[in-house]
């Protein structure tokens, strides 16, 4: 490899990294947005005293990312870990405003 593939080379690295910093930005941006919109659900679950897991809201969410990750090229899999992950963070988070509706 010569000199200009080098440069070539790491010049394409840093145009690609500067997209995936920008996609983890917005990820994380987008996460943040969601979790605000579950704390008003769990401000809502705690009022009227529901449950902070809904089983078959999950099941549905699950198929339906799964099908949205394979439109996508993204292994559904990984879609259900990733939604599973975000599920019981948010699950947390609505037994702790439970518990603080409670006091």
């Amino acid at each position: 490899m010569t000199d200009i593939d080098t440069t070539l080379a790491q010049f394409q690295l840093s145009q690609f990294r500067a997209s995936i910093d920008n996609m983890d930005a917005i990820l994380i941006h987008t996460l943040a947005e969601r979790f605000k919109l579950t704390k008003d659900v769990g401000k809502l679950k705690a009022l009227h005293k529901l449950p902070p897991a809904d089983k078959d809201r999950e099941a549905q969410q699950i198929e339906r990312l799964r099908a949205l990750a394979q439109q996508s090229g993204l292994d559904p899999a990984f879609a259900e870990k990733f939604l599973n992950f975000i599920v019981a963070e948010v699950i947390r988070h609505h037994e702790h405003i439970r518990g603080l509706e409670a006091d």
